[in-house]
């Protein structure tokens, strides 16, 4: 295992309340959390989006299915959110926290950190795998 981390920053056209709620509705999740090769057919969420709770995602990638989990850590509205991040593809104690900025009333800045990956060719594929969620992003909260 290594301490290998990355963050991305983002500026989204949308007030941070309304990115907040996003990150925490099943059917929003449903509409961004897919795989960047799979098109565009939506996951199959289920959340309970409370501190403690815990989330399912599977992504669809063609004819694949890609399971994700996690357990929400901290929930403070509207300015943080993070949880463990479990898939096929992190260490099991791999941890997703997503901070975010309001930059003005329909603008905010989010900062997404995961620490916790097998090897350095893991953490480049997170990469290109949450900057292509950010981007489903846009689009589902537009």
């Amino acid at each position: 295992m290594s301490e290998l981390e990355l963050t991305i920053n983002r500026k989204i056209a949308a007030p941070r309340e309304k990115v907040f709620a996003a990150w925490l509705s099943a059917e929003t999740l449903a509409k961004f959390m897919r795989t960047p090769t799979g098109g565009n057919e939506p996951s199959r969420v289920s959340a309970d989006a409370v501190k403690g709770g815990r989330f399912s995602i599977v992504m669809l990638a063609n004819d694949r299915e890609i399971p994700h989990a996690g357990t929400y850590l901290e929930i403070d509205p509207y300015s943080r959110l993070s949880f463990t991040w479990e898939s096929p593809y992190s260490v099991d104690d791999s941890v997703v926290t997503i901070d975010l900025a309001a930059i003005d009333a329909n603008t905010t800045e989010i900062t997404l950190r995961q620490v916790k990956f097998r090897s350095e060719e893991a953490r480049l594929g997170h990469i290109g795998g949450w900057n292509a969620i950010l981007n489903n992003f846009e689009e589902a909260i537009a």
